[in-house]
């Protein structure tokens, strides 16, 4: 470099070199740092010296992903929310439910066709709540997989797919007048990051069941921070960080995060039909609940069933606080006073309705939903054991309920379904006591029987029937419907599929 010469150069390098030199650039690493302290999680770092270039970067990574104002306003909400009093809880007014005894079959071909009609114009949805694992039933599998020992050998998925098949045909040749034309209910199937890839390729490997490509929709629930009975970050690895998903209530979020209630309101959808994948007997998109949510009014809706007796372990719905909302409380909230009160007119337990994950919801309330949730930003807190550096320690994981939307409606009504005919959970292993495979395949073998029998078939068996049945396609069948012309007068040889 050549010397300045010049009175001009020689003064233009002078003040070059009195110029103070720009301050050298945060890393990344620090700016987050930085960050983190403002919420009180900056020990998430504290093994950083520790580890290599490629662990550094994972959880630089792991940590930029997180939207920090958001689930720090979510920690702090929660915790404070803990301890907090509530309003009393009184048992739900006669007048919020439809009973099984109260309903004439007027009632009951009225709302059919209502249904029946609202899904031929396209206004139903149907979301299912599909996020969990088969791991209590020993498979890594998503639970909408698993194969309950029918005699046809269907998972969870597949009688589901074909519910939705029966019921859009059911609906097309009510509702047309001359040739039937197609009538397509969308579904939007709720995942989380451990089931979507397998959830996806399932459906792929089964041609979507006999679905259209475009009527399934795909959408991974949320996943939050485990932390500390303080609210810090629990670390799994000195390189990321514990996390859980945020339970089945996250499907409100999740809808609104994906701009899926936007495509909802363009297909022009009205109303939801939302359910949790392990019931073997649920009715997808079931006509005549559609029909008497509509029929109602309201904002919600729920199925239940009556408690089987004073302690069984589910949640019922309560009215919160005089003339509040209806919502659900869990069976810890029930001293055994209040389990056992008697209603004296009905005879029936006061606190009687069981919650069995079956809702309807009204696209505007699920809008409404969704931003009330996020604002308020309240997670019910369950202490779990966390996999962390140290092994496992005991933390909170950050979840909210389907049933958290309840207190936010102006109006739900509960629509009581039979047990036995709509209610056939799969959450444990065989062998356990109750909610096992074995245990819900004979309550579909049970029902399949009976309307077999109702349509003038016979049965044979080499087994005690009350070990067996006949599985009976949704196919070829919604509800016990249409079966005569299968069965009447044939004999089937349990255990068989009856199908098209």
């Amino acid at each position: 470099m050549k010397e300045p010469t010049t009175e001009i150069e020689i003064a233009t390098a002078a003040v070059t070199t009195m110029l103070p030199l720009p301050p050298p650039t945060a890393s990344p690493h620090q700016a987050l740092v930085e960050r983190l302290k403002d919420y009180g999680q900056e020990d998430v770092f504290a093994h950083w010296d520790e580890l290599s270039p490629e662990e550094r970067d994972l959880l630089l990574s792991d940590i930029e992903n997180l939207d920090l104002p958001r689930i720090d306003r979510i920690i702090r909400c929660s915790l404070h929310s803990q301890g907090l009093p509530t309003a009393a809880i009184e048992a739900v007014p006669e007048n919020c439910v439809s009973t099984v005894e109260g309903r004439t079959k007027e009632d009951r071909e009225k709302w059919w066709k209502m249904g029946l009609k609202a899904i031929y114009e396209g206004k139903l949805g149907v979301v299912l709540l599909s996020g969990g694992q088969g791991t209590r039933l020993g498979s890594s599998d998503p639970k909408g997989c698993f194969n309950i020992g029918l005699p046809s050998g269907k998972s969870l998925f597949q009688i589901q797919a074909e519910s939705i098949l029966c019921v859009q045909r059911l609906a097309a040749q009510a509702m047309s007048e001359g040739p039937t034309r197609p009538v397509t209910i969308q579904w939007y199937i709720m995942t989380s990051p451990f089931t979507q890839e397998p959830t996806q390729k399932f459906f792929e490997s089964h041609k979507y069941f006999g679905l259209e490509l475009d009527q399934v929709t795909f959408f991974q629930q949320g996943t939050l921070p485990c932390v500390t009975k303080d609210g810090k970050f629990i670390m799994e690895t000195p390189f990321s960080l514990a996390k859980a998903p945020d339970g089945n209530g996250g499907v409100y979020a999740a809808l609104k995060s994906s701009r899926l209630l936007e495509d909802m309101a363009s297909k022009g959808i009205k109303y939801v039909d939302c359910y949790g994948v392990d019931n073997v007997l649920v009715r997808v998109a079931d006509p005549t609940f559609l029909g008497y949510f509509i029929d109602k009014g309201a904002a919600s809706a729920a199925k239940v069933v009556r408690k089987a007796y004073p302690q069984e372990k589910v949640g019922v719905f309560v009215r919160r606080g005089k003339g509040g909302p209806l919502t659900v409380v869990e069976y810890t909230e029930l001293d055994q006073s209040m389990a056992s009160a008697t209603n004296q007119q009905t005879g029936r337990l006061q606190f009687c309705w069981s919650n069995v994950c079956l809702h309807m919801f009204t696209l505007d309330f699920l809008n409404q939903v969704a931003n009330g949730l996020e604002k308020d930003s309240v997670y019910h807190l369950a202490e779990k054991k966390i996999p962390s550096i140290n092994g496992e320690t005991v933390g909170l994981k950050l979840e909210q309920f389907i049933f958290d939307s309840f207190p936010y409606a102006p109006s739900t009504a509960l629509f009581e379904v039979l047990r036995e005919e709509e209610f056939a959970p799969v959450k444990n292993a065989n062998g356990s006591n109750f909610d096992t495979p074995e245990s819900a395949r004979l309550l579909v073998l049970r029902l399949h029987t009976r309307w077999v029998i109702a349509a003038g078939g016979f049965l044979t068996h080499s087994v005690p029937l009350y070990a067996t049945g006949v599985e009976v396609s949704p196919l070829c069948s919604y509800a016990g419907e249409n079966l005569e012309a299968i069965c009447r007068g044939r004999t089937f040889h349990a255990p068989c599929e009856i199908s098209l």
